[in-house]
């Protein structure tokens, strides 16, 4: 069947390589139609994307940005505030037959329209990682019910799918993943600071964070690599995605982002991912799943794989990392506490307010001054979500 294929964060770095996969796979002869664009404010970004691309339903988070779009491109149709993106799943599935999301919003922001999405049974190419941080019992609860089905997009997790879909059959049967995986484990670069003295690193300024050396990302991501909160984060996401135990989800520091994912099985048996650190190839892969197309770039030559490097995760240079498992531990709203004050945390880096070392001890002082409370609902992990900001806040 043809993809229509609503957008959620089409300006960022992921939403930006997605419609390049799209336009890739379009030209193979593969009909992949972009029917939803959503983003912050960037609404002359946007504008180009729907000229490009023939979407006539767009979302824009900024209403000042919104009135613009209208003003200059009429013929839209165009959502605007807080719930915009969650209108447009809904316009997009009801009056064009939407097939796909592809869920590239960064933050909390990102997870009501990825839940929306969720409970209309769409194909949820997933690349927001925080929306199962927050709300993973919920998302993943919900999507079981209405038959959802959910892709991951970070190279990490699309890794980890692929080695464990060599094994059994995808989606997976709940505790199926559990019941033959040993370890999985998950691979780090490191970040821009993974060389810089322990001393030093906590005092980095925020150019010398964002200056990644293997990925290009939004600054939000890059400093969660800078200090492996990030890798927290995705240990997260793995403990819902394939409903394994924390204690069988690890990480290791592997500088050359090449291997993205180690899966071990009970009988001794360990796959390893590779790809070159191109996001476009996680993307298509979920784009084109079960199937597979040509690569819309360089395929990896195994004559370069020499003096790959694998250490472990130093917790004193990364204390932020060890805060995953507390979050799986403790459960209920732990994950949303945890997002939510490290987005704070961050914003606040990012604005010259705090040190680079304070971002995970922010994170765990939060955990360990809110209360977390069974995440059974939406209301409840927004609730979290608020106190955790509050809280973060008084502590910035």
């Amino acid at each position: 069947m043809p993809t229509r294929l609503i957008l959620l964060g089409s300006t960022g770095s992921i939403g930006v390589s997605t419609l390049e996969v799209v336009a890739h796979l379009n030209q193979l002869g593969r009909s992949v139609a972009v029917v939803g664009l959503a983003a912050n404010g960037a609404w002359e970004k946007v504008f180009l994307q729907t000229q490009l691309f023939g979407v006539k339903r767009v979302a824009l988070a900024d209403p000042a940005a919104a009135a613009q779009l209208r003003q200059a491109a009429p013929h839209l149709e165009v959502f605007d505030g807080p719930g915009a993106a969650t209108q447009l799943v809904e316009a997009c599935h009801a009056q064009d037959g939407a097939t796909d999301v592809a869920a590239a919003i960064v933050g909390f922001s990102g997870l009501r329209p990825t839940l929306r999405a969720a409970q209309l049974g769409l194909r949820i190419h997933l690349s927001n990682k925080e929306t199962l941080v927050a709300a993973g019992a919920l998302v993943m609860g919900t999507a079981q019910q209405s038959g959802a089905v959910i892709l991951p997009v970070d190279s990490e997790h699309a890794a980890a799918f692929q080695g464990i879909a060599c094994r059994l059959p995808a989606p997976f049967a709940k505790g199926a993943v559990d019941a033959q995986v040993a370890k999985l484990v998950l691979t780090a670069s490191g970040g821009a600071l993974r060389d810089m003295p322990l001393a030093d690193m906590k005092n980095a300024t925020a150019k010398e964070a964002l200056c990644h050396p293997t990925w290009k990302m939004g600054q939000k991501v890059t400093i969660d690599s800078a200090t492996m909160l990030n890798k927290a984060l995705e240990v997260i996401e793995a403990h819902w995605l394939f409903g394994l135990p924390g204690e069988k989800i690890g990480a290791l520091l592997h500088p050359q982002s090449i291997v993205h994912a180690l899966v071990s099985f009970n009988d001794g048996a360990t796959l390893a991912q590779l790809a070159s650190p191109d996001m476009r190839v996680p993307i298509q892969a979920a784009l084109t799943w079960p199937e597979a197309a040509p690569a819309p770039g360089p395929v990896l030559d195994p004559l370069t794989l020499t003096g790959l490097e694998f250490a472990p995760l130093c917790l004193e240079r990364y204390p932020g990392f060890a805060l995953a498992h507390r979050a799986i531990s403790t459960g209920g709203t732990s994950g949303a506490l945890l997002n939510a004050a490290n987005e704070v945390a961050v914003e606040a880096f990012l604005a010259g307010r705090i040190k680079l070392g304070r971002i995970a001890q922010i994170v765990a002082e939060v955990m360990d001054a809110v209360p977390a409370a069974p995440a059974d609902s939406l209301e409840a992990v927004a609730a979290a979500d608020a106190k955790a900001r509050e809280a973060a806040g008084q502590r910035v």
